[in-house]
């Protein structure tokens, strides 16, 4: 069996809605919140709407980490379907970092048997965000 061609591609997304929940009590931090989120993908990842579920943790008033899982419908590089993003990271003041991996097996159409990673860094004001996606289809 041939071994799957590795490809780097980048784009960027921006983010078209966020909805943020306190769990527990907001007054106090360490704190909980959930949030969904819709991004919108171009470039390498075609995504016009996603759907994402965050859960955060504040460590201090603009300070903590969040993981969570994204869905994606459209395409990569040209080949269309459907795959979920596990994504991790942590902000501050200053912006957010995340890294991201495909969850095993969630890929279908023709991205069935999609592996990758990637991630981005955000900057406070940036209405776009720029990111990179190492991926093979197996």
């Amino acid at each position: 069996m041939p071994t799957p061609t590795t490809v780097e591609t980048t784009g960027r997304f921006t983010f078209t809605d966020w909805q943020e929940q306190p769990v527990g009590s907001p007054a106090s931090t360490p704190r909980l919140a959930h949030a969904t989120v819709t991004n919108a993908f171009s470039g390498g990842i075609e995504a016009a709407a996603t759907s994402c579920s965050y859960t955060i943790a504040y460590t201090g008033e603009n300070a903590g980490t969040y993981s969570g899982m994204e869905l994606l419908s459209g395409g990569v590089d040209g080949r269309q379907g459907t795959f979920v993003l596990e994504e991790r990271g942590g902000f501050d003041a200053t912006g957010t970092t995340c890294r991201f991996e495909v969850v095993p097996d969630s890929g279908t159409g023709e991205l069935a048997g999609l592996t990758g990673s990637g991630g981005f860094t955000h900057r406070h004001g940036d209405t776009s965000v720029a990111y990179t996606f190492t991926y093979a289809i197996v």
